[in-house]
């Protein structure tokens, strides 16, 4: 019998054979914790984390952090030169935090791309 945690790393395993970051297009991978939340923005060609957003200095992690998060992640791609992203969810479900994080990043002027990459 698998529990939560089982469920969402399977999950997960499932959409990383979907969601490939490359330079011109990065993986936005986001994970979300009881106490923090954080936000890379990944190559997995080179296997390299371009740019980074946490919330290890706020106090709590709730939807409103989460949307400065988004925000905050948003700045951090711009900076360096990223505007298009696939978002990762880490297999949890698109409410709550996660979507406040995405929602506030596009705000912020992030392009989310839906697209499969063939190879």
């Amino acid at each position: 019998m698998f529990n939560r945690k089982d469920q969402r790393q399977k999950r997960h395993l499932r959409l990383r054979q979907r969601v490939v970051g490359t330079a011109e297009r990065p993986r936005m991978s986001i994970c979300v914790t009881n106490k923090h939340m954080y936000v890379q923005f990944i190559d997995d060609d080179a296997g390299k984390t371009l740019a980074q957003a946490n919330t290890l200095k706020d106090e709590k992690a709730n939807t409103e952090v989460a949307k400065s998060l988004g925000a905050r992640a948003a700045e951090a791609a711009k900076a360096a030169g990223i505007s298009t992203v696939v978002v990762d969810r880490g297999g949890f479900k698109y409410t709550g935090r996660i979507a406040a994080i995405v929602d506030s990043a596009v705000e912020a002027g992030l392009s989310i791309s839906a697209k499969k990459e063939d190879k």
